[in-house]
């Protein structure tokens, strides 16, 4: 069974006046005649047409990460769909249909000579007034821009920084604050490639973002509205692939552009960080052993422990920086590790009074009450560890019973300390329980029904070893990302030391990892010591940080409290992202930092959500003023529509979700027995403005469009430069 949602708009009507939808083949005239009379149904699912460029890959991305349906057309496959008038428009239930809202094309022809595809492409957008998404093209007049060879650009736009126009700001860029840098990651690699140009003269075209041409005081388009011909295009003359900072930064200007701010999905972007280990001590690196004594990658008895734990003058430092910063952290705490301290100074814990008097600036969740790991009984005879089995190959797992007592006498210190402790939430020691591989490859068999009887909901995992949610028991995985800086490094040298030992090979002195598992993290020669973290270590991890934030990816990041200790080295990369994020964005795009249990809660709704859509159990459409979405009873339905949009809740009208990036956004989770019914705001009436009578002049050729080669795609762009896929 499904439910529908109806939404009225005021606005959209508007852009469907006039429209006209030949009949389909096999209907009847007088049928097609009397849905010419109706008003049109129009999809809410965007057509992306690729040829396999990382441009139409990006927006997919785009698209997928937001929950908004779309299909794919493969111009590279033999057994793909014709693009004709059937598979555009056909009829439903005697009504003309328009089956998608937005095309995205990988260029502005990418069809031979004289395609009929293109040509019901066109006829397509002029009759339903569907825009069109040049995803890469070249600046030239058909597409609305001057020839960029002489008073234009052509070439490499590596550490540029763009600009959005007052249109941009005024229309679909309006979230950004004005500046976009790009990328320059690499100095041995070009990264991406622009054509810069003016306007043509004579085409209606208006600049959204630009860049100033090297050498002249004049700026070019790099992304632009062209109109002509009855048809809008979106022409980008930039190449660029999903994981790049300034694609991340403008793809929501594209898809709101192209949507028209009306869609089913939604993005945020967010940044928890929890701080691992608190009360507890962590074991230090040793950089002469190249192995961390007390740890289990050091032998029994090789080394001696020198431990890191954090001061009271570190914790007001914290509480100062969250102050400053407006914003919360989540201390994952052993509250054991209190409980020892003080056994071993007298009674005497300043570290831990200080957290408790700072208890309200923070977040807090229980993290186990000593810090053991709760999967299988470690064998530390050898390096690395193995799971200890009984003499019939079983293995012996940590029993329900220390489990248990872990994670209740973590509650219960807590609740003698005053922390406000957020019920439902845990992350185990190491994510310890889980499956963890090679060595382990299931979950302890006695987690689930402990986490049942702890009534934990929410259950912390790493995204580099088990990112999507699952279920345990009754709990939902969180999944979350390690910040590169590493538990057992209070000091700069030590994370640099550590860091040459991964990343370098065994002819440097590294431990040769990167030779048989290649990274993004790997390294041609060990960092200086003296600038290795500041010049390359910090802004790297920022930049992988900020590019899940850019990707909407809700999921938290983690660092231990061993870097808010002695040179307090997790601050810069903190600190990195804070401030990249306010440079790029403007104030109605707030950076969000939620709790894990909300963190937990959306990506279980995003999970069902794009199962639906893609198993197209979701189907979503506007005829004139109206919108309908029917979806399967009890699923959660995300959306983005125009600010001021209204829905009839059950207690009466109220607002549709919350204001973010210019638009509102949310989830509608009530339904009554007539559905959920949304009603847009009337926009207002654009002032009547004549288009050219003729298109700009296209010096080209006379000749039928015709598809011509791809713009140049540099290395960067083919092969990102360290772009921010997880790497352990």
């Amino acid at each position: 069974m499904k439910r529908k949602l109806r939404t009225t708009a005021l606005t959209v009507g508007v852009l469907l006046l006039g429209l006209v939808t030949p009949a389909a083949p096999g209907v009847p005239a007088a049928t097609a005649a009397a849905a010419a009379d109706q008003e049109p149904r129009v999809d809410l699912r965007v057509l992306v047409v690729t040829d396999g460029g990382p441009a139409t890959a990006a927006i997919t991305a785009e698209l997928d990460g937001a929950g908004t349906p779309y299909t794919v057309v493969d111009l590279r496959r033999q057994d793909r769909p014709v693009i004709d008038r059937a598979f555009l428009a056909d009829t439903v239930d005697g009504r003309p249909r328009a089956r998608f809202q937005a095309v995205v094309l990988p260029n502005d022809a990418p069809f031979p000579a004289g395609s009929g595809e293109m040509a019901a492409l066109v006829a397509y957008e002029k009759a339903h007034a569907v825009p069109q998404v040049d995803a890469y093209t070249y600046a030239r007049p058909r597409t609305g821009l001057e020839t960029p060879a002489g008073a234009g650009y052509l070439g490499s736009v590596d550490g540029i920084r763009a600009g959005v126009t007052a249109a941009g700001k005024a229309g679909p860029f309006s979230y950004l604050d004005g500046t976009v840098p790009f990328e320059d990651n690499s100095p041995t690699v070009s990264e991406s490639y622009a054509f810069l140009s003016r306007p043509a003269a004579g085409a209606d075209f208006t600049t959204y973002v630009d860049a100033p041409l090297p050498g002249k005081a004049a700026r070019g388009s790099l992304i632009g509205e062209y109109r002509h011909d009855g048809r809008r295009e979106l022409v980008i003359t930039f190449a660029y692939n999903q994981y790049q900072q300034q694609f991340r930064a403008l793809a929501r200007g594209i898809v709101d552009w192209m949507t028209q701010e009306v869609r089913l999905g939604a993005s945020r972007h967010s940044f928890s960080v929890h701080v691992d280990d608190v009360f507890a001590e962590d074991d230090r690196w040793d950089t002469a052993l190249d192995c961390t004594p007390g740890d289990v990658d050091c032998a029994p008895g090789e080394g001696t422990r020198d431990p890191i734990r954090m001061s009271p003058d570190d914790v007001r430092h914290a509480a100062r920086w969250s102050h400053d910063r407006g914003y919360t952290l989540d201390l994952a705490f052993n509250g054991g590790g209190s409980v020892e301290h003080r056994e071993a100074n007298g009674g005497a814990d300043p570290t831990a009074d200080r957290l408790i008097a700072d208890r309200n600036t923070f977040r807090w969740i229980n993290h186990t009450y000593d810090h053991p790991y709760l999967g299988c009984e470690q064998d530390v005879s050898t390096v690395p560890w193995t799971c200890a089995t009984d003499p019939d190959g079983t293995t012996r797992w940590v029993s329900p019973t220390e489990i248990d007592r872990q994670i209740s006498a973590n509650r219960a210190w807590a609740e003698r300390a005053g922390l406000p402790l957020r019920d439902g939430e845990l992350v185990t020691g190491e994510h310890s329980g889980l499956k963890l591989l090679p060595q382990q490859p299931e979950d302890n068999p006695g987690l689930a029904p402990v986490l049942a009887g702890n009534a934990v909901a929410w259950l912390g995992a790493d995204n580099s070893r088990d990112p999507a949610q699952r279920r345990v028991g009754p709990a939902l995985t969180v999944a979350r990302h390690p910040i590169n800086i590493f538990y057992n490094a209070g000091r700069i040298a030590e994370q640099v030391d550590e860091y040459n030992w991964i990343y370098t090979s065994k002819a440097q002195g590294g431990s040769g990892l990167c030779e048989n598992l290649p990274t993004t993290t790997c390294l041609d020669a060990p960092l200086d010591p003296a600038t290795g973290y500041a010049g390359h270590i910090v802004p790297l991890e920022t930049r992988v940080a900020l590019g899940h934030v850019l990707a909407g990816d809700p999921r938290p990041h983690f660092i231990h409290q061993s870097n808010l200790a002695e040179d307090r080295i997790g601050y810069p990369v903190l600190d990195g992202v804070l401030d990249a994020y306010a440079a790029l964005f403007a104030d109605n795009t707030p950076l969000l930092n939620p709790p894990m249990s909300d963190i937990g809660a959306e990506l279980r709704d995003r999970a069902a959500w794009d199962a639906a859509v893609k198993s197209g159990r979701v189907t979503a459409y506007r005829i004139g003023d109206r919108v309908t979405v029917e979806a399967p009873d009890g699923l959660p339905v995300t959306a983005t529509m125009p600010s001021g949009t209204t829905w009839a809740a059950p207690d009466g009208v109220a607002a549709f979700g919350s204001p973010y990036a210019g638009t509102v956004s949310g989830w509608v989770r009530q339904a009554t027995p007539d559905g959920l019914a949304l009603t847009l705001p009337a926009a207002p009436v654009p002032p009547d403005t004549e288009a050219p009578d003729t298109e700009a002049p296209d010096t080209e050729a006379a000749a039928p469009r015709a598809a011509g080669p791809r713009p140049p795609v540099p290395a960067g762009v083919v092969r990102p430069v360290p772009y921010g896929v997880e790497r352990r």
